[in-house]
């Protein structure tokens, strides 16, 4: 059984998360996740990475509870290292990720999400907080420094210790996703298809991908370290960029007064 779903899409390449019935996620799944950040970083032809939820209801409810409570501390040590790690990865992949909240975007869920750089969720789709607080344990797979560094100590704070779900668009509003399509944006497409198509906007030949890539990682890398790291670290991939074809075509295109066209190299 796969757990994770991949489909590409003319540089887009869609990853679902396949756990019915709320596409919680074990060890398993998130091996499989592991796995398919490395593989759409190493993929020279994948510009960025859509993650999603399998059917209309969940995006993600988190961590299979079944499974905690019948596994040894040990065990969910290691299990919540190994999340760590993979959304650490995805989080430092020098690619756009998207997150597509069709659904419920609870606990683990929204960990997972907030491993994304954007958060982009269908009008009414659910539900979206942390609520883990109800269980007697805290967001353990990143929530709590995500959060924190998204919204400000503070809100973060008071969402976790309440544990109160919002809705999709107060969820906006407070900062923790980016957009809410309604009806209107889809225009007659499917929320997974509207999605898509945004995230082609950020692949060549209309965007220049490497250049999104090293913004994110000048950012997410950057933010955690010093300011003259940070400056740094953007120096750095500055000068990487320099030397693109991108770059080059960007530049003589601006001289030349044309729109450019950008191969992702």
């Amino acid at each position: 059984m796969n757990r994770i779903l991949l489909a590409d899409h003319a540089g887009v390449r869609v990853l679902t998360l396949c756990e019915p019935p709320a596409n919680t996620y074990s060890y398993e799944l998130m091996q499989e996740l592991d796995r398919a950040v490395l593989e759409a970083r190493m993929d020279p032809a994948v510009h960025v990475i859509v993650l999603t939820g399998a059917g209309e209801k969940f995006f993600c409810a988190g961590a299979t509870i079944a499974m905690l409570k019948d596994a040894t501390p040990e065990y969910k040590y290691y299990f919540c290292l190994h999340a760590n790690e993979t959304l650490n990865r995805l989080e430092q992949t020098p690619k756009l990720v998207i997150a597509a909240l069709n659904g419920h975007t609870v606990g683990g869920g929204l960990e997972v999400a907030l491993a994304a750089d954007l958060r982009i969720a269908k009008q009414d789709a659910g539900k979206i907080g942390l609520p883990e607080v109800a269980l007697g344990v805290l967001p353990g797979t990143g929530g709590t420094q995500r959060l924190a560094r998204l919204l400000g100590k503070a809100k973060a704070m008071e969402l976790m210790i309440s544990g109160r779900l919002m809705t999709m668009t107060e969820a906006q509003a407070a900062g923790l996703v980016t957009e809410v399509w309604d009806a209107d944006r889809l225009n007659g497409q499917s929320f997974l298809d509207a999605v898509i198509e945004y995230a082609k906007t950020f692949t060549p030949p209309h965007k220049a991908s490497l250049a999104v890539g090293r913004i994110k990682r000048a950012v997410q890398s950057g933010a955690e370290a010093g300011f003259g790291e940070g400056l740094a670290m953007e120096r750095e991939m500055q000068q990487l960029l320099f030397q693109s074809s991108d770059a080059k075509e960007g530049i003589a295109a601006s001289l030349e007064k044309r729109k450019p066209v950008f191969e992702g190299k």
